[in-house]
């Protein structure tokens, strides 16, 4: 019988400075295993980069908007999260990627990775105690807000709180509620 190796965050980083993964690889570390990440369509394409513009701006000099790369998890864990916003810190983050506690919100743009997205990384997050965590959904054409992580019953993890808002609408952003983020200015179907 076949058992599966769990790697550690270590043993994930010494096989990719040995040379064990390309450049081009889309790989992530999710609870000791590597996962491959699906490959990006054009409306993710335009999503993430419309999300990019307006975050930058929204956020300049309040915090750091990180856009594909990877952050720390206790739980063997280093997703590459679509969009992360991190409080500001003195190195840039050149010691270590951001833990939970740098991590003011989450945002994953999902298509093809929708249900993956709510099924598989939704717990990830809220076992972290991430405290807000957002789904661009492209198949239904809305954004998921959660928030208020929660442990319910035989250690799962969920956030209590799931909140919808569509496309045409305007949301706060969680870290800085005086900056609202115009949804129709992300989603790729409403842009003029």
């Amino acid at each position: 019988m076949a058992t599966l190796k769990s790697f550690s965050i270590e043993e994930y980083h010494r096989l990719a400075d040995l040379g064990f993964f390309t450049e081009d690889d889309r790989l992530e570390l999710i609870n000791g295993e590597i996962i491959q990440m699906s490959p990006k369509g054009t409306r993710h394409t335009t999503c993430c980069s419309n999300l990019l513009e307006e975050l930058a701006v929204l956020v300049a000099g309040r915090a750091k908007v990180r856009c594909q790369d990877p952050i720390s998890l206790p739980s063997k864990s280093e997703p590459e999260p679509d969009f992360t916003i991190v409080k500001k810190q003195a190195d840039n983050y050149l010691s270590s990627h951001p833990r939970p506690s740098d991590i003011l919100l989450i945002i994953e743009i999902a298509d093809s990775s929708l249900q993956y997205d709510q099924e598989e990384k939704l717990p990830l997050y809220a076992a972290a105690g991430i405290s807000d965590y957002w789904i661009f959904n492209l198949v239904d054409n809305h954004l998921e807000a959660y928030s208020e992580p929660l442990q319910e019953v035989q250690s799962k993890f969920a956030y209590r709180v799931k909140r919808i808002m569509l496309a045409n609408e305007t949301v706060t952003l969680p870290c800085f509620p005086d900056v609202s983020l115009d949804l129709s200015k992300i989603f790729p179907n409403f842009i003029q």
